[in-house]
């Protein structure tokens, strides 16, 4: 039975004051707790794709489930999903990848925290895209580096300017993350833009987080890889997954490649942290990487559909500018013509208009004047938010 008071004090560690979050789960919980007072609330905030995992990848678990996949198993991941994953990365990327260059965590997270804990010391520089992922600058700073941020420009299309890349780095410089395409913005960075980063690094031992975890929802052109530059190879650490790609968000599974000797200091941490990632759900990982990838280009079709259409509709809203994305699920609107910040924008249209979005403060300082919507909802109910909107926006003309 839980006291009413407590005799002592918490006292936290001095780095929890360091961590952050992520904005779209609190905003998630405050949408659902609307709806459970009876309003209807159409929810754009959460990264998360609306389609069912593919059903011979669920077929496969339930059969992985029933032939006793549900023991520990290998921190590192098991053999033959490790070994599906480096066919699958060396192909896609044009390298040879051996499994022992292969991490299975439970998500993408855990790779962008343990490169963190693995690589970063005190005061330690890590540059990294803003706005951008919000995990980026939290996990830097909670490792005790010093977070860098890289702006994005809506001039640019939000790609980041490898000038601006070059003049931020130093002799502390220890890490660099890259992501495309990219979250919130849709933004890629194309084989001309990676090529330029890597001579901007040069031969400086400066490591490269390449999260590419929606790089099978690009839109425009072919992905290119910082792994796939020889003279970056054993510098990059390759984070992807499953969650976005096959809509398997609730399996947590994801993946590092990295240089062998990096990925036994990853294991380690796994073996310290959650031991090894669910069996059964690595079984069905293999399946979805040898099976039918029919559903992973109907997904990315769809995307793409529903972007143009809500980027078209969001133009037409007093105030609201907005460009087409070149990736992912995610339209990143710029709204500094209705005269508002984006969180106080945001709260509105949650709490007046039932349109539950992100602030672009959300992703970073350089997020202001902006709010990301997920596109992952129904075409009704991206008509309806934008039908929501417009008539919010001229009930309330510019403030």
């Amino acid at each position: 039975m839980a006291t009413s008071s407590l005799q002592h004090d918490l006292l936290l560690a001095r780095r929890m004051s360091r961590l952050g979050t992520e904005t779209a789960f609190e905003v998630l919980s405050r949408a659902k707790a609307q709806e459970r007072r009876g309003r209807n609330i159409v929810h754009l905030e959460i990264g998360e794709p609306d389609f069912d995992t593919p059903a011979n990848i669920v077929d496969a678990a339930v059969r992985a489930l029933r032939g006793g996949w549900t023991h520990y198993g290998p921190s590192a991941g098991q053999p033959d999903l490790r070994q599906e994953i480096a066919k699958y990365a060396g192909h896609s990327r044009g390298i040879e990848v051996s499994p022992d260059e292969v991490v299975v965590v439970p998500g993408g997270k855990p790779i962008i925290f343990f490169s963190m804990l693995a690589l970063i010391d005190e005061g330690d520089e890590v540059i990294y895209p803003n706005p951008g992922f919000p995990i980026y600058e939290s996990m830097i700073e909670y490792s005790g580096g010093k977070a860098v941020p890289v702006r994005l420009r809506e001039e640019r299309n939000f790609a980041m300017d490898v000038d601006d890349l070059a003049s931020l780095i130093t002799e502390r410089t220890k890490l660099i993350i890259l992501n495309s395409p990219q979250n919130p913005t849709g933004s890629t960075l194309s084989r001309d833009d990676i090529e330029r980063t890597a001579a901007t690094i040069g031969d400086r031992n400066i490591m490269v987080l390449s999260d590419e975890i929606y790089s099978r929802l690009q839109f425009e052109g072919k992905p290119f890889s910082m792994l796939s530059i020889p003279a970056m190879r054993e510098r990059t650490i390759l984070l992807d997954g499953f969650s976005k790609t096959y809509a398997m968000t609730g399996w947590r599974i994801g993946y590092g490649v990295m240089r062998s000797d990096l990925a036994g200091q990853i294991t380690r941490l796994m073996t310290n942290s959650n031991s090894c990632t669910a069996s059964f759900t690595q079984m069905a990982a293999v399946e979805a990487l040898r099976g039918d990838q029919s559903a992973v280009e109907q997904m990315r079709s769809e995307f793409e559909r529903r972007s143009r259409m809500f980027v078209d509709g969001l133009n037409r809203i007093p105030g609201f500018r907005c460009q087409m994305p070149r990736g992912a699920f995610y339209v990143f609107a710029n709204i500094t013509g209705t005269g508002w910040k984006s969180k106080p924008l945001a709260d509105a249209l949650l709490d007046e208009a039932g349109v539950a979005a992100l602030a672009g403060t959300s992703f970073g300082q350089y997020g202001e004047g902006y709010l990301r919507f997920s596109v992952a909802n129904s075409m009704e109910m991206l008509r309806e938010a934008l039908d929501r909107m417009g008539r919010w926006a001229r009930q309330n003309p510019q403030a």
